[in-house]
């Protein structure tokens, strides 16, 4: 028996109200003056005195020195197996924006990017363009046609976008033109089953086109695809958990991902604090809340080491709001760690605490790298949180005679 099928077995329906807080990108590196992480250089007090009442741990999102993307990072937050449920960026961007996905349909993530006289990319994320101009960008590309696969382009937010290729004999087993990395040129899409050609070759004559269209729009003179993916069918949190969930996220990917496992994606404003409001409004009406915090992974990827201390501080400033409500079980982690030293995710453990009147604190004293190295609950698999929270919050019966 699967972990999840016996979870599932073991869960039951009470009213005790569960808080996962996802801090995106939340592991860090030593700066290299200071010798200390972004997490350990914020002022966090209000993080630090719930780590002072919780159990805290080291957490590895899918295995020890595997670099995970966020949708498999965020899975194994929400106690899938990364590795077995595996979605493709495309499809959480569709549905992030609410696209329309039919069967058949296959999306990838793009990127507005910039590429030089020689073309190559010297900006993955074209300064991250705003979404203004990112929309009128996608309408140049938008309704084009090829061998019969029409080619839907849709704005997500910033430099990001959805295209979705629609028609018959599609197949999603094909290689990113995104290299993922500065000075090379954007690849060919290959195909990787007998049956992806098709694909392979429509994916290669949009880019082309693509490359025509917005060569005099520097920056975001190119674009890049990745996770070409088509819908697939998980069995929902709310069936695993006998739970009634949400998700509190402003920004696409993550309300695709949760709109996958079955949360209730509310409504919400773009900033932290709309976040918080959101939740506060919605509080009597689920048992569990999925928040999702982004800033500290936009500056961790952009390599601004300071920007990301002041993301986990404004964190901390509202924390107490989130505490207020008196949810039976807190659980602050991240989907992965995003050094600003490394400028991008890394395979580095990420800081975890779970906070409940019935968990057993240890000596932990500050919510760090460092400290929760030293915590009760040691080094554990992400996919531990979610089967931790539900017994935290008495939702687990006994296995067993």
């Amino acid at each position: 028996m699967s972990k999840l099928n016996l979870i599932k077995e073991l869960s039951q329906a009470t009213p005790s109200k569960i808080v996962l807080l996802v801090i995106d990108g939340l592991g860090g590196l030593p700066h290299p003056e200071s010798g200390q992480t972004e997490l350990e250089t914020a002022h966090t007090p209000n993080l630090d005195e719930l780590a002072g009442k919780s159990i805290c741990g080291m957490s590895s999102p899918v295995a020890a020195g595997i670099t995970p993307g966020s949708a498999p990072g965020h899975l194994a937050l929400f106690g899938y197996n990364p590795v077995d449920c595996l979605i493709g960026r495309g499809v959480l961007e569709a549905l992030g924006i609410d696209f329309d996905l039919k069967p058949g349909d296959v999306a990838t993530r793009g990127n507005f990017c910039t590429v030089d006289a020689q073309g190559l990319i010297c900006d993955r994320r074209a300064g991250r363009v705003s979404s203004t101009v990112s929309a009128k960008l996608c309408a140049l590309l938008d309704g084009q046609e090829f061998e019969g696969i029409q080619v839907i382009v849709k704005p997500v937010k910033d430099h990001r976008l959805v295209v979705v290729f629609r028609g018959s004999g599609l197949s999603e087993k094909v290689t990113d033109s995104d290299p993922q990395k500065l000075g090379a040129a954007p690849k060919e899409v290959k195909p990787l089953a007998e049956d992806a050609g098709l694909m392979a070759r429509v994916a290669n004559q949009f880019l082309q086109f693509a490359a025509k269209a917005l060569k005099d729009h520097a920056p975001a003179n190119m674009i890049l695809l990745r996770g070409f993916s088509e819908k697939p069918c998980f069995t929902t949190m709310n069936e695993i958990y006998k739970l009634k969930t949400a998700a509190i996220a402003s920004y696409p990917m993550y309300r695709g991902l949760s709109k996958v496992v079955g949360m209730d994606v509310l409504p919400t404003g773009p900033t932290l604090n709309d976040e918080i409001a959101t939740y506060k409004a919605n509080f009597e009406k689920y048992d569990f809340f999925f928040i999702h915090v982004k800033a500290t992974d936009a500056a961790g990827e952009d390599g601004d080491f300071e920007r990301k201390v002041k993301a986990l501080e404004e964190l901390d400033k509202v924390l107490p709001e989130i505490l207020a409500l008196k949810p039976d079980v807190v659980a602050v982690s991240g989907d992965h760690s995003t050094p600003a030293v490394i400028e991008g995710h890394s395979w580095h453990e990420v800081p975890v605490l779970i906070y409940s009147k019935y968990c057993r604190p240890d000596k932990v004293c500050r919510f760090s790298e460092t400290d929760c190295l030293q915590g009760g609950l040691g080094h554990i698999p992400a996919t531990d949180i979610m089967p931790l929270a539900m017994a935290n919050a008495l939702k687990l019966g006994k296995f067993g005679a």
